[in-house]
């Protein structure tokens, strides 16, 4: 059970290797193709919208297929797109490559959220969600370290970490398929063809109901939210330090790693601390409340970066927002869970594209509005503020769920 979550916790910081790799080298990027910040914006939404497009093809399809070969078959196409990203010469190939390394990404959630579904009774979900969703800061912590050390000096000196890291892509699917089988991704409750299929004749409710569920509608406001503030602080983090705080690249790249191994130390303690509450005997629902309003407190101390220049508070303040923007993630993923069961593909995917279209939209906005203020601050204020309001959304509409098909 933990070595297919260990493999989850890889495949996670493979997917974000891919895709922080770009945001690594966005300097170098943007000045080879001669771009604004509008037009950085432009590259991180157009992958915001191949991700929800994809969130709702994969959805679908990790609840159809088998998630065992579907998983390696997202992978391989992914890497393969970030592999292609290393031979771009023109902005356009640029958006290609990213549109279709969003696609075949959004694959991953959809059956990596089923995987530990099947794998993990209620308990215990919040905290292989963490490991799980720890994976992502893993490879966001490495990435910057990779292109610190292939990065040559020059332009398209930024191709070489696109090509190995699509590399070490393909080499996962080697212990995935060597060692995980299909049984170990079989729940009890879809021993027959009716369960498995989604039949609503087979008991609970149908798709349908669950369409006209409120909790379905929060969770697309809480994902919205929560994935907004993550992906616009890691998509802007370099060009925040450097042309925003006057960091050289190489101290920026440490210490985006450094922001990144915050955010992963966040995701493991929310889930374990929920999960440690609930051994004692707290309701698991008012436990991930508690700490999603943690995280929360944590996202909102951004409002102070008008304040602060290049001294150890700034650097402070980033670290905890950056635990308390990924530490909510294995807390939303725990309440999808709670949701019907043979519908978990297609909740991760139709959540996937409400929490990327609003970040997409946002991506772009951040690009216009630093134009404009010469500034990334308010920008990274406003995302900060965003899990406050999901907080707000959670503790006023949500109803605790009884769990159908834990384990």
């Amino acid at each position: 059970m933990w070595t297919i979550c260990g493999l989850l916790l890889l495949a996670s910081a493979i997917n974000y290797m891919d895709r922080q790799t770009l945001a690594g080298a966005s300097v170098r990027i943007t000045r080879e193709f001669h771009l604004n910040q509008a037009g950085y914006g432009e590259i991180e939404a157009v992958f915001g919208y191949a991700f929800a497009a994809g969130s709702l093809v994969f959805g679908w399809m990790a609840d159809r297929f088998g998630v065992r070969a579907l998983y390696a078959v997202v992978l391989l196409l992914w890497s393969v797109a970030g592999i292609a990203t290393g031979f771009v010469h023109t902005p356009h190939q640029l958006l290609v490559c990213r549109a279709l390394l969003g696609f075949f990404e959004a694959g991953h959630w959809p059956c990596a959220i089923r995987t530990t579904r099947l794998l993990l009774d209620p308990s215990r979900r919040s905290f292989g969600n963490g490991l799980l969703q720890s994976g992502a800061s893993l490879g966001a912590i490495l990435t910057p370290l990779v292109l610190r050390g292939l990065m040559g000096p020059g332009e398209g000196g930024w191709r070489v970490p696109f090509l190995v890291v699509g590399v070490a892509g393909l080499g996962w699917l080697i212990p995935w398929l060597l060692l995980v089988r299909d049984r170990d991704l079989r729940h009890r409750d879809e021993a027959t063809p009716a369960a498995a299929s989604g039949n609503s004749n087979a008991g609970g409710p149908s798709l349908w109901d669950l369409l006209g569920s409120r909790h379905l509608w929060i969770v697309f406001g809480l994902i919205a939210c929560i994935n907004t503030t993550w992906q616009v602080s890691r998509a802007w983090l370099m060009k925040f330090l450097q042309e925003g705080r006057g960091f050289g690249e190489n101290d920026a790249l440490l210490l985006n790693s450094a922001w990144f191994a915050a955010a992963d130390v966040g995701c493991i303690l929310a889930g374990a601390v929920v999960m440690r509450l609930a051994l004692r005997g707290v309701p698991v629902h008012r436990a991930r409340v508690w700490v999603f309003g943690g995280c929360a407190m944590l996202c909102a101390l951004m409002g102070l970066l008008p304040w602060l220049g290049r001294g150890p508070v700034l650097l402070a303040v980033l670290g905890l927002s950056a635990a308390g923007s990924l530490g909510v993630f294995p807390i939303y993923h725990a309440l999808t869970q709670d949701l019907p069961e043979r519908f978990q593909g297609r909740i991760t995917g139709m959540a996937g594209v409400a929490g990327w279209l609003a970040p997409a939209q946002a991506q772009h906005a951040f690009g216009v509005l630093a134009d404009r203020t010469g500034s990334f601050d308010l920008g990274l204020i406003l995302a900060g503020f965003l899990p406050t309001f999901a907080l707000l959304l959670l503790i006023v509409c949500w109803r605790p769920v009884t769990p159908r098909g834990g384990r």
